[in-house]
């Protein structure tokens, strides 16, 4: 089987694994070097391709010298990391997400090409797999029935990593009328054969309305096709929660609305800390990445690694001494086990608070957090408040569901219709809790993202940032908001470091992308 390193993010080499150590791949004699035709031969081979499919969600690969040196692209760490380094809530202590968080990237800098070229293989091995089932019903080595499970789930994989392409490399949907402006190639051809690679270099990138069409489509398929159940696979749950933060980028209020009530299944935990305290068997994780001791992202990626023992991200004052979060709130709790360790919400090092979120700093098996159902409560929230007609007791009533857990006493402290007047002051209090709620998730750039030109609630580009570094610990005393230096300067949505860069080895070989960059670059 080829190695399709010509077109960069496409690769067609199947991992298929219950564990991701060398010595199990070559278990499997290894899979990865097994010819396509092969791994759609037999049942057990095509379970095996659909676990790699995962696999490379959660571990990805950080450079082209080291293919099992993954860093958590897309779906496992990186999403964490990356996602709350381009936002102001967290600060970069060190210098291993400086370039993310400082936006010196460039079309070289690892840690965006690598987003990009990681999510293109893993769409790859989504269209591969969806291919690879359909011939194998067709020679009667599975039924359709099975066959249309593995297809679901590769059609949710497919969509949400366009999607969280989409986020970091093309404006937001109503950044024209439309969505007319350009977003990126939206790929559904698996790539195995000189052939296919000459067809899809000549594929432009499709413009954001074509992808936000596909991608619901593919979520629609998804939910109509899977029938798994696994936290940490794909699941009909799983799609059904993903339209709902696809619609909400959209600003399509009525199909968020849809979407989040068909979710009857699930419930929050009693306490905020639940879906982390128990995170492969709470009530509320809807769809995580699975991390093992024998299948993480190692000391360089895996998220209690980079969170927790290495302590290089750490909670902005900006956010911390937010006076919308309350100073009793349990999501500043703070406890420790007989063994020292943290096993609140948040702990202390050098008068710093950091997130306690990601415990196991041995094993590195904290999963990856991808959607819960408190997001789902806080989207449908939102669109509540923002339809032409606002439903204000619903809007409210979603807020305080998330909310009042985490408050000390929810009789006096609860928000009542008399703290707001008007749907305005309520759409900034439930843009204020997600903040909090998802803080250390990755969620903060997605909302930057979208609400570039918000009718309510704009950001314009990239907000000031407390400078990259240690702050003192001065900077976490609570009372007042924080007013301190910010040494990271605002960056306009106007710039256009506002956008990451297409890679520059993927526009090497791309002769279409390579006049589809985006401008600046």
């Amino acid at each position: 089987m080829k190695n399709i390193s010509k077109l960069l993010g496409i690769l067609v080499l199947l991992f298929g694994l219950n564990s991701c150590t060398e010595e199990a791949i070559l278990d499997l004699t290894p899979v990865n070097n097994i010819p396509l035709e092969l791994s759609f031969s037999t049942p057990s081979l095509i379970e095996s391709s659909m676990n790699g499919v995962y696999n490379s969600a959660a571990i990805g690969q950080y450079n082209s010298t080291n293919p099992n040196g993954g860093r958590g692209y897309i779906w496992g760490a990186a999403f964490v990391q990356q996602g709350d380094c381009r936002g102001e809530d967290v600060v970069n202590t060190a210098t291993f997400y400086q370039l993310t968080y400082t936006a010196t990237y460039d079309p070289g800098t690892a840690n965006n090409v690598y987003y990009w070229i990681d999510g293109y293989r893993l769409i790859n091995r989504c269209n591969l797999m969806i291919e690879g089932v359909t011939g194998a019903v067709a020679n009667g080595i599975i039924s359709q029935a099975v066959a249309d499970n593995y297809i679901g789930q590769a059609k949710f994989l497919r969509a949400i990593t366009h999607f969280e392409l989409l986020n970091h490399f093309s404006r937001p949907y109503n950044a024209t009328p439309g969505a007319t402006h350009l977003g990126i190639p939206y790929r559904e051809v698996g790539v195995d054969t000189q052939e296919e690679i000459d067809s899809e270099l000549l594929k432009p990138r499709n413009t954001v309305q074509e992808c936000y069409t596909k991608i619901i489509s593919d979520l629609n398929d998804a939910e109509n096709l899977i029938t798994t159940s696994d936290l940490t696979k794909a699941s009909k749950n799983a799609a059904i929660a993903f339209k709902t933060r696809v619609f909400l980028h959209k600003r399509d209020w009525d199909n968020v609305i849809t979407e989040g009530t068909k979710l009857t299944s699930y419930t929050l935990t009693p306490e905020p800390d639940g879906p982390f305290d128990d995170n492969y068997g709470n009530s509320e994780s809807i769809f995580s990445t699975l991390q093992a001791s024998t299948n993480n992202p190692g000391v360089n990626g895996a998220i209690a690694s980079q969170y927790n023992r290495r302590r290089l991200v750490c909670i902005s004052p900006i956010i911390w001494r937010d006076p919308n979060w309350l100073a009793d709130d349990k999501r500043r709790s703070e406890t420790y086990n007989s063994d020292g360790k943290p096993d609140g919400m948040i702990f202390t090092f050098s008068g710093r608070k950091y997130t306690a979120k990601y415990r196991d700093t041995d094993d590195y098996t904290d999963a990856a957090p991808v959607i819960r159902y408190a997001e789902v409560l806080l989207n449908m929230a939102e669109a509540y408040a923002r339809k032409t007609a606002p439903d204000l007791t619903e809007a409210l009533n979603k807020l305080n569901e998330v909310r009042n857990r985490s408050l000390a006493d929810p009789i006096t402290q609860a928000y009542t219709a008399a703290n707001f007047a008007d749907a305005t002051e309520l759409v900034g209090a439930i843009l204020k809790e997600r903040r909090i709620e998802f803080l250390m998730e990755g969620k903060r750039w997605g909302d930057i993202h979208r609400l570039q030109v918000d009718d309510l609630f704009p950001i314009d580009g990239i907000p000031a940032k407390v400078a990259n570094g240690n702050p003192p610990a001065s900077a976490f005393v609570l009372g007042t908001p924080y007013t301190g230096a910010l040494g990271v300067a605002a960056i306009p949505s106007s710039d256009y470091r506002f956008l990451w860069p297409i890679p520059q080895a993927e526009l090497n070989t791309n002769p279409t992308l390579a006049d589809q960059q985006n401008p600046g670059w």
